[in-house]
């Protein structure tokens, strides 16, 4: 009889039913307030969800080539602290406006949305690995004192377009491993 009316008209049937005393007194008012805020969740939750759309979360699809693409973008954070006092390195990044993948090669430059990979040198090195995952690089081993990381974003000819690098200080003493 009620089941797909307003809240409002509700609240008015359940006192045309029912003395005001009785709906106070007996379990009618709290049934009905529990409805009531059930509702009122339920219609917030549904206009929050409905503001946000697929591309509004994961941005433009894949599929479809981007004309005017902004330029890509490398985000390095510092080592995580807690483990870096151990001698252990964790460092986490992540790219914008390029979608790694190992795919490499002149005729990979033409792949919209922007494609690439990430080049990691640590100390100087005089090679480097190359990184897709976009997951946390992680060093163990390395000697206490002064260190740095380079991560070098780079298009699929190897071409660098954006870079940073990471120095941190391993502790002398750094407890178990």
């Amino acid at each position: 009889m009620l089941r797909n009316c307003e809240p409002a008209l509700v609240l008015l049937w359940l006192q045309s039913r029912y003395s005001t005393s009785a709906i106070l007194k007996g379990t009618m008012l709290h049934t009905s307030l529990i409805y009531l805020a059930a509702m009122a969740t339920g219609t917030l939750f549904a206009t929050i969800v409905s503001a946000q759309s697929a591309k509004d979360i994961r941005g433009p699809s894949p599929l479809l080539a981007i004309e005017n693409e902004a330029p890509a973008k490398l985000i390095v954070d510092p080592p995580l602290p807690e483990p870096l006092a151990l001698g252990r390195v964790f460092i986490q990044y992540r790219t914008e406006n390029l979608h790694m993948v190992p795919v490499f090669g002149k005729g990979a430059l033409d792949v919209s949305p922007r494609i690439g990979h990430i080049h990691i040198t640590v100390d100087d090195a005089p090679w480097h690995f190359v990184d897709v995952s976009g997951e946390t690089v992680i060093a163990v081993g390395l000697p206490p004192g002064s260190h740095k990381v380079l991560f070098e974003m780079a298009d699929p000819t190897h071409r660098v377009i954006d870079s940073k690098t990471v120095s941190f200080e391993i502790p002398t003493h750094t407890g178990a491993r």
